[in-house]
């Protein structure tokens, strides 16, 4: 699947507020879908250090293992942020109602979706 389509397919993932599909080496988006509410091009800027910073930490403390996702967690919110794993330069964000989603099929899915990507 394309990146539109992926992004398609992330959305029907209950409590979907928004998801892209970003660069990690230049911030730059690759797609977007929903985030009405949310600045999904600015958020991944931000997320973009966020990743560059525990790949960094990673290092630093030899650990040789690759990311499978980083989990923040806010009061009405889960922010996902998966490495794509076929192409480690990407990354999917996802944004997802706390109350209307499910944080562990949530994981299932996307680790199920970015396995259909093609860049």
């Amino acid at each position: 699947m394309n990146v539109k389509e992926v992004l398609a397919k992330i959305s029907e993932v209950d409590g979907f507020l928004g998801a892209s599909i970003v660069d990690s080496d230049s911030g730059m988006v690759l797609g977007v879908h929903g985030g009405s509410t949310i600045d999904l091009e600015l958020a991944a800027a931000g997320n973009t250090e966020v990743v560059r910073a525990k790949r960094k930490t990673m290092k630093a403390l030899g650990l040789k293992e690759n990311i499978e996702d980083i989990l923040i967690t806010l009061g009405t919110q889960y922010h996902l942020i998966r490495p794509i794993s076929s192409n480690d330069e990407l990354f999917i964000y996802l944004v997802l109602d706390k109350s209307r989603g499910n944080l562990g099929l949530a994981r299932f899915s996307l680790n199920n979706i970015e396995k259909t990507l093609v860049v």
